[in-house]
């Protein structure tokens, strides 16, 4: 397995996810990272695109799940973009983190962040 990476950090959407009938009817923005493990010396070898990830469309995918169907729990939102990034057959590995920088919390926090790994089967 190669150890090369592509990563996209900071991937900002708008979506209605979460416990409480107010997340769901005014939502919140939520920040994803994603980390593809890949071998991108094919890609490399040939200057061709066709041989890895292309991450804009890998980023409006992204944020397609985001801005989709809400879910209860960002561990669900975490394994459905983890399910995107494992689209391509050229990805082994993914790690996705979703942060809920608005989480409703009543106390002073940064950030709540799920993050997960799936490797393809």
């Amino acid at each position: 397995m190669s150890a090369d990476r592509i990563a996209l950090k900071g991937l900002r959407a708008r979506g209605r996810h979460g416990v409480l009938a107010a997340e769901r009817e005014l939502g919140q923005e939520f920040v994803i990272d994603a980390t593809l493990f890949l071998d991108t010396a094919p890609a490399a070898a040939g200057d061709d695109l066709t041989k890895t990830v292309h991450y804009g469309e890998l980023a409006e995918a992204l944020v397609a799940v985001v801005e989709g169907e809400p879910v209860e729990l960002i561990e669900t939102l975490a394994q459905r973009l983890a399910d995107v990034c494992l689209a391509s057959e050229l990805v082994h590995k993914a790690e996705v983190s979703v942060h809920k920088p608005a989480a409703p919390i009543p106390l002073p926090f940064d950030d709540v962040i799920v993050t997960i790994e799936r490797s393809r089967s």
